[in-house]
C-alpha cells in the first residue's frame, strides 16, 4: 500500500502518518525501487491502534509507552490515570457551568464580573461605581483576583467584605475617593490630608508595605495609571506607613 492508501484505511491524514514515523510510533516501511514507501497489513494494524488510543485521550508519548511491549507502561495503568484526569476535568466543567449559569442570571454583565466566587460575592455586596477611582479600583481588584494566590485572594475578599457591611466605612470611602478624583496635579495642598485619610481606610490587620514596594515594576505601572496628584497621595501613604512602622524615633530623626 502507498501512504495515501494506508492513511485512508486507518482514517487519518498522510501528514499524521509521517508525524508518527518522525516520533518513532510507526515503523518506517521498506521502499520500492522508485523510492516510494510500501506499507503492509502490520502497518495498518499499528496505525489503527495509534488512532484508537489517541481517541481515548492518550498523549502520543503515552501511546508510545503502551505500544512498547514489556518495556513500556501497562495500558491499564495509563487508562487509570486518564480516567482520574477526566474525572477532575468533569468536576471543573461542572463548577464552570455553575458559575456561567450565575452570570447568565444577571440582568447586566461587565467584563470584570467573571471573577472567583470569593471576589464575586464581594462585588455583589458593593454598588457598581459609575466611574472615577472607585470604578478603577474594582478593575484592580479583578486583576488581583487573577494575580494573587488563592489564600491571599480569600483573605482580601474577607477583609473587604467585612468593611463593606459597615455603612459608615462605605460612606468614608466614597467621600475620600471623591476627593481623590479631583486631585490631578502634584503639589495639590489637599494631598497630605488625603494621604492620612486614605491610610486610615486600610482594614485593621492589613499590612501596608514601605516605600520600597514602589520600586517594583507592578507598582510603577500602577502609579503611572493615576494622575500625578493621585500618585503623590499613594507615595505619601506608603511613606507614612513606613514611618509609623519604624516607631516614634523615625519621626524625630526626620525633624
Amino acid at each position: 500500500m502507498r501512504i495515501g492508501e494506508l492513511a485512508a484505511l486507518a482514517g487519518v491524514s498522510t501528514r499524521a502518518v509521517r508525524h508518527y514515523h518522525h516520533l518513532g510510533l510507526l515503523p518506517e516501511p521498506g521502499r520500492l525501487a522508485n523510492g516510494y514507501r510500501s506499507y503492509g497489513l502490520r502497518h495498518a494494524v499499528e496505525l489503527a491502534r495509534i488512532r484508537r488510543l489517541s481517541e481515548l485521550g492518550l498523549s502520543l508519548e503515552e501511546v508510545r509507552d503502551v505500544l512498547a511491549d514489556d518495556r513500556g507502561r501497562d495500558l491499564r495503568e495509563v487508562l487509570a490515570e486518564l480516567e482520574a484526569d477526566l474525572a477532575r476535568q468533569e468536576e471543573q466543567i461542572r463548577a464552570r457551568r455553575a458559575r456561567i449559569a450565575q452570570l447568565l442570571a444577571r440582568e447586566e454583565l461587565h467584563p470584570d464580573d467573571p471573577v472567583s466566587p470569593d471576589m464575586a460575592e464581594l462585588f455583589g455586596r458593593l454598588p457598581r461605581p459609575a466611574g472615577g477611582l472607585l470604578a478603577r479600583e474594582r478593575e484592580w481588584l479583578a486583576l488581583l483576583d487573577v494575580a494573587a494566590s488563592p489564600d491571599d485572594r480569600r483573605e482580601l475578599a474577607r477583609l473587604l467584605g467585612e468593611l463593606a457591611d459597615d455603612p459608615a466605612y462605605v460612606e468614608r470611602v466614597h467621600r475620600v475617593y471623591g476627593m481623590l478624583d479631583q486631585v490631578c496635579q502634584a503639589g495639590d495642598p489637599r494631598i497630605p490630608g488625603l494621604a492620612e485619610e486614605l491610610l486610615a481606610l486600610v482594614p485593621p490587620g492589613a499590612d501596608v508595605p514601605g516605600g520600597q514596594v514602589l520600586e517594583h515594576s507592578f507598582a510603577r505601572a500602577f502609579l503611572a495609571d493615576l494622575t500625578p496628584g493621585q500618585a503623590e497621595v499613594l507615595r505619601r501613604v506608603f511613606d507614612l506607613a513606613a514611618r509609623r512602622a519604624a516607631g516614634p524615633s523615625a519621626g524625630r530623626e526626620d525633624g
